[in-house]
């Protein structure tokens, strides 16, 4: 930016003085001026804007008494510099913020936004710092004295099986106890040295839930159960349970016999109560104790002592390897000739293994393929298994409807229903047959087919337990049985120590074998005889 100021000398002839100003636009608040004196008699022509000053400053104009006192001239002309610099101030921010507001209203606005996303980034990481400690000081208070030392692979181990309790146990209240709280005690005070310690610390957690069906199993039994659910087992053939009434001697109630097994050819049947196991009493042994007892090398003996009505046996059975076949069918022809004979299918269902659906299927096909019009389904001394086989066989028999309710202590948690799509066998008439050995799974089953009046239950009221576990593995390859969840019947039944009851009895003498029911049918003179019409009619 250039001034150019011109005076008059007394003489009127035109002398020029000319200033040179320079403005440093730079962020400085303050402009840099620089001067130059010309010689009074050097005439210029002005380039860029020309100001006129007057004497007195007014103006802002620079005026000069061009006379013969030089002296006085310079003296004038360094004041009005003076002023002039002190002008040039006001005129260099004036320039900077009227000509470069634009830029700098940008700037202005980037600076902003950056400070605001600064102090909402800074207050994210901060907020993630405090909860980082908060997090910190929780593991520390947790662990008390052992804030200090790193967990040791046991304690992780035994963390490992609380924290499957803790998301999985039907119970939130765990038995009416602090769940946390029992973990920061355990860590401090239950010895965790070996694997054994700590096994021993994860079954005195369980304990305190006060549920039989909650258990620990080691690595061993782990693999026992997996491969009992596979279809194969080695033992004496029983599947047992705990007591359902006060009455009666202590000990382990019989729920079923596996066909042609060991116990069963020993007379042992469903009711019957284990009071010993090798000389051990089973009056506070647990069902999962007792069953290890009883599994054991093939060709090894175990001796047992059981009530049977009011007589006491002492047996000596020889454990061998039972394969669990879950399906057995049979046709059986009723009375008549030729195109008016009636055929009925029998199917027995013994266990829900992993392929026990698939066998029920193949069972229809083929009693189908032989033109049975009327099925049986033998549910008697079934003591369950797989949940999720249980109701894709329900599944089999119901077009449509609700199958089971799964509940947890808030109420209805879970609904498993079918939609038809795996439906094979929903039109022809079915009957079910249930005893106090039929259990778990096979009531589940029992009861969706009753409640949707699919089929007529005949029989004795079934065991009575409602209440579903899940098996988890932990990482060293034992595992933990778990109460997830009780169940209700379609009609919102709790059958938990009640079980499920019958629509009508069987007669005392009915045979549990495929062979000795076809006999019924066929002969009308027999005690156990049932006709079609009892047996489909409602």
């Amino acid at each position: 930016m250039e001034f150019l100021s011109s005076c008059a000398s007394s003489s009127s002839s035109q002398r020029f003085s000319f200033f040179n100003v320079q403005h440093q636009n730079t962020l400085s608040s303050r402009a840099t001026v620089k001067s130059q004196v010309l010689p009074w008699n050097f005439s210029v022509v002005g380039l860029g804007r020309s100001t006129r000053l007057s004497a007195d400053g007014r103006e802002r104009t620079l005026g000069c008494n061009c006379g013969s006192n030089r002296v006085l001239l310079f003296r004038q002309f360094w004041r009005y510099h003076s002023c002039l610099a002190s002008s040039f101030d006001l005129i260099s921010l004036n320039y900077r913020y009227v000509f470069n507001w634009n830029v700098y209203q940008v700037n202005f606005r980037r600076i902003r936004s950056s400070l605001g996303k600064f102090r909402q980034r800074f207050s994210v990481k901060l907020a993630r710092v405090m909860v980082c400690v908060m997090l910190v000081m929780s593991v520390s208070s947790t662990f008390g004295g052992t804030s200090s030392q790193a967990l040791t692979e046991e304690n992780l181990l035994f963390l490992e099986a609380w924290r499957t309790i803790d998301r999985a146990y039907i119970d939130k209240t765990f038995n009416g106890q602090s769940w946390f709280r029992y973990r920061e005690n355990a860590l401090r005070n239950e010895p965790m040295n070996t694997r054994e310690e700590t096994y021993t610390a994860i079954k005195k957690m369980l304990a305190t839930l006060g549920d039989p069906f909650t258990r620990f199993l080691e690595p061993e039994k782990f693999k026992s159960l997996q491969s009992g659910t596979q279809g194969a087992l080695t033992g004496v053939g029983l599947s047992i349970g705990y007591r359902t009434n006060v009455d009666g001697p202590a000990g382990l109630v019989v729920i079923s016999a596996a066909p042609g097994g060991p116990a069963e050819r020993a007379g042992i049947t469903s009711g019957d109560v284990i009071l010993a196991i090798d000389d051990t009493t089973t009056e506070s042994m647990g069902i999962y104790d007792a069953a290890e007892q009883l599994q054991g090398p093939e060709g090894s003996s175990v001796q047992l002592t059981v009530q049977s009505g009011p007589s006491v046996k002492h047996l000596d059975l020889v454990r061998e390897k039972v394969a669990i076949n879950p399906v057995k069918s049979r046709i059986c022809e009723l009375p008549g000739s030729g195109d008016d004979s009636s055929k009925i299918g029998y199917i027995k269902l013994t266990s829900f293994t992993q392929k026990a659906s698939g066998a029920v299927k193949e069972a229809i096909d083929y009693l189908r393929s032989n033109k049975v019009n009327a099925f049986v389904l033998d549910l008697r001394d079934n003591s369950g298994g797989l949940f999720p086989e249980g109701v894709e066989i329900a599944k089999i028999w119901l077009d449509k409807g609700v199958i089971v309710y799964i509940c947890d202590s808030r109420g209805v948690r879970d609904i498993y229903d079918s939609d038809g799509s795996s439906s094979i066998a929903a039109s022809e008439p079915l009957a079910v047959l249930v005893n106090k050995g039929t259990a778990s799974a096979s009531e589940i089953l029992a009861g969706a087919l009753k409640d949707n009046k699919r089929a007529i239950l005949f029989g004795e009221p079934t065991y009575g337990k409602g209440k579903i576990q899940s098996v988890f593995k932990l990482s060293d390859g034992s595992g933990l049985a778990v109460t997830v969840a009780r169940y209700e019947t379609p009609a919102h039944i709790d059958i938990d120590k009640v079980g499920v009851i019958p629509d009508r009895p069987l007669p005392a003498s009915f045979p549990k074998d495929g062979d000795g029911f076809c006999s019924c049918f066929e002969d009308a003179a027999s005690a156990c005889n049932v006709n079609r019409l009892q047996l489909f009619s409602r």
